[in-house]
C-alpha cells in the first residue's frame, strides 16, 4: 500500500517534469494558511456583539472560545483599568487580534495567482518537447516523445488548476469572514466608548 503510493508520487514529479516540486510545495504551503486561517477566524460565539456585551458586562464567565470572546474579555479589562484615551487603549490591545485576522491573507492570494502560472510553465515545457520530439521524429524517445510532452503539458495544466480553484474559492470566503470579524471587532471598541464616562474615551 505504502510502497505503491510512493510508486505513484514518484510517477507524477516524473511526468510533470521540474514544475512539480514547486506546485508541490505550493499546495502545502497553501492549505497550511488555508488552515491557519480556519482557526485564526473562529468567532468563539453566535450571538452579536451587542449581545454578548449586554450578556457580560463584566467579563466572560469562561475562557474565550473565539476571536470575539477574545477581544470582548480584553476590551472589558482595559475599559475598567480607567487610563484614559480608551479608543487608543483599545486598539492597542486589539492589534493582535486584528494581525492575526489578516494573517496569511495575502500569501494565499498570491499561491492562488501563481499556480496557475506555474502549471502554464509545465505545459510550455511540455509542448517544446512535444516540437523537438516531432523535428527529430523521435515518436518513441527515451523521455516519452509526442506522448510524453502532451502528457506533462496537460498534467501540469490540471495540477496548476486544481491547486489554484479551491484556493480561490476556500480563501474568498474565509477573506468575507475576516471583513465580518474585523465589523465586530470596530462593534466591539464603539460600544466599549460609548458605555465608559467621556472623558475615558477622548
Amino acid at each position: 500500500m505504502i510502497g505503491e503510493l510512493i510508486s505513484d508520487l514518484v510517477y507524477y514529479f516524473e511526468i510533470g517534469g521540474y514544475v512539480m516540486p514547486p506546485l508541490v510545495a505550493a499546495t502545502l504551503v497553501l492549505w497550511f494558511a488555508i488552515g491557519y486561517r480556519f482557526a485564526a477566524l473562529k468567532r468563539g460565539n453566535v450571538r452579536s456583539v451587542r449581545a454578548l456585551i449586554e450578556k457580560y458586562p463584566d467579563g466572560l464567565d469562561h475562557a474565550p472560545r473565539g476571536v470575539i470572546e477574545k477581544a470582548l474579555a480584553d476590551g472589558i479589562l482595559v475599559a475598567r483599568s480607567n487610563g484614559g484615551n480608551l479608543r487608543r487603549l483599545l486598539d492597542d490591545a486589539f492589534w493582535p487580534l486584528e494581525r492575526d485576522v489578516r494573517r496569511f491573507q495575502k500569501l494565499i492570494m498570491i499561491i492562488v495567482a501563481v499556480a496557475p502560472l506555474m502549471g502554464l510553465l509545465g505545459t510550455v515545457v511540455g509542448m517544446i518537447e512535444t516540437f523537438d520530439s516531432l523535428a527529430d521524429m523521435s515518436l518513441f524517445a527515451q523521455s516519452g516523445g509526442i506522448a510524453g510532452g502532451i502528457s506533462q503539458a496537460l498534467f501540469t495544466t490540471q495540477m496548476g488548476l486544481a491547486v489554484a480553484i479551491p484556493g480561490l474559492i476556500v480563501g474568498g470566503l474565509l477573506n468575507r469572514k475576516a471583513d465580518m470579524i474585523r465589523l465586530e471587532l470596530a462593534q466591539v471598541k464603539d460600544i466599549l466608548c460609548a458605555r465608559a464616562p467621556q472623558g475615558e474615551t477622548a
